[in-house]
């Protein structure tokens, strides 16, 4: 394992150091997952173009950089950050016109 950085940074914990989560926690965290989810396309769809532009481009800071091996994991966040302003886009109040 590597050092810490610092002298009196506390080692990181290996992968088999912290307990399996039980069925019933990754149900709850499920839950709160979506709920995020929502609570975020709900506030998206009140945002102005600027806001939902800036979301946009938050996508692209977490997809890989030029030069790295893309992760499918980083790039599938990095869709699923664009596809939350495309849903929060439906919910958007309509114009008076």
């Amino acid at each position: 394992m590597p050092k810490p950085l610092h002298p009196t940074a506390p080692a990181q914990p290996t992968p088999s150091d912290e307990p399996a989560l039980t069925n019933t926690e990754l149900v709850q965290l499920r839950m709160r997952v979506i709920a995020l989810e929502n609570m975020v396309v709900a506030l998206l769809a009140d945002a102005t173009p600027q806001q939902q532009a800036l979301a946009r481009e938050m996508a692209g800071y977490i997809s890989p950089r030029p030069g790295y091996t893309p992760h499918a994991l980083t790039l599938h966040a990095a869709g699923q950050m664009r596809n939350l302003v495309d849903r929060a886009d439906r919910y958007q109040p309509m114009q008076a016109g």
